[in-house]
């Protein structure tokens, strides 16, 4: 029997069916984090907190990667994007994240060479195409996105490009939600990353769900996923388990892609410490390239010439109590009209990801 993977995961009688059956066995207060942007964005597209009982309350994460980059990192890109015969490529929202120098779409506006892509496979060609100028791939994203920059780094090198160069900002997921739990969040359950964990298993949160006895649920990103999800947490709760469950079993495994890891471990090895916007300095929670890669990596390269003191976001920005799971957009002054997504003071209203974005598109009134 075949699936309709559009339609079947948002049947109105299913979500009904689960929305009853969370009232009846939600008895407790739970405060639920969704790790990944993409479910903040179906949770508040369907309108689920409405659909729930009020003990179900979801609290927006740190898995939004264009939210977390710091404005040092984005400095870095601008500073980048206006040498001489440089051309700075990267993906999607990053092109509009303000840093303090501005963002790359300014930068781009101002006559600098900015170019988002598709896939980074794109800037193969665009390196071939400008042999005379230096192409950098500004790469960002969780493990979902690693492969693919391990995948350029592979051709870069069988194919030996002589003007490609990396600025590597690939982040993981377990190290700020350890920071958040170590801080004192008030999280009772997590909605794991879906896309994540089909690259590295769902056996990676196990160490999360032991040391801090919460239940992690990954589910996918339909309607019916999320209200699955959160039904097995509150069945969890009731049954006095804390355990990772799968969800999403039709794309996530317990190891993951064996394929993509082995590709990932032969480029990239963790960074001692890396930066989060509004989290701060966290310890093993992002990649570098490898040592034997080093003639690749543009923070080398151009080593000196790039800015590292930290930057604090616009006092007016909320953006680091969202990411923690302390606030919600709506309790920023500035959401909705300081802050819009044509004129952002910050990152959680820019990306397709944020959850600013996300109440601003589906729930302004909320």
């Amino acid at each position: 029997m075949s699936i309709d993977y559009l339609n079947d995961f948002r049947d109105p009688a299913v979500i009904a069916a689960l929305q009853a059956q969370i009232k009846k066995k939600a008895t407790r207060p739970i405060n639920i984090m969704e790790i990944c942007g993409g479910h903040t964005h179906t949770i508040m597209k369907y309108g689920l907190p409405q659909l729930l009982p009020p003990q179900i309350n979801f609290v927006h994460g740190p898995g939004c990667p264009v939210c977390v980059m710091p404005k040092e990192r984005i400095d870095h890109a601008i500073t980048i994007a206006n040498m001489k015969d440089t051309i700075l490529t990267t993906l999607g929202d990053m092109i509009r994240v303000p840093g303090s120098l501005g963002s790359l779409q300014t930068a781009r506006a101002k006559g600098a060479d900015v170019r988002a892509l598709y896939s980074p496979l794109e800037a193969l060609s665009i390196a071939a195409d400008n042999p005379r100028k230096t192409v950098v791939f500004f790469a960002i994203g969780f493990e979902t996105t690693t492969p693919m920059t391990a995948a350029l780094i592979d051709r870069v090198v069988s194919s030996e490009v002589k003007n490609l160069l990396f600025h590597v900002n690939h982040i993981l997921v377990p190290p700020p939600v350890c920071a958040i739990m170590d801080g004192g969040g008030a999280i009772d359950a997590f909605l794991g990353p879906s896309h994540v964990s089909v690259i590295t298993g769902s056996d990676i949160f196990l160490p999360i769900a032991e040391r801090y006895k919460t239940p992690i649920v990954i589910s996918g990103f339909e309607p019916i996923d999320v209200l699955e999800s959160v039904l097995k947490i509150v069945r969890q709760f009731n049954d006095g388990r804390r355990e990772v469950e799968n969800e999403y079993s039709r794309a996530v495994t317990p190891s993951g892609s064996q394929k993509a890891k082995k590709l990932i471990e032969r480029y990239f090895a963790p960074r001692e410490t890396f930066r989060w916007r509004g989290l701060g300095d966290i310890p093993q929670s992002a990649l570098k390239l490898r040592e034997a890669f080093s003639f690749l990596d543009a923070e080398k390269a151009y080593e000196g010439l790039l800015p590292n003191d930290p930057i604090d976001d616009h006092k007016l920005c909320m953006c680091a109590e969202i990411l923690k799971g302390r606030a919600k957009p709506v309790d920023c002054k500035a959401f909705g009209k300081a802050c819009v997504p044509a004129s952002p003071l910050g990152s959680c209203m820019v990306s397709s990801e944020g959850a600013c974005a996300a109440y601003y598109r589906y729930a302004k009134s909320f």
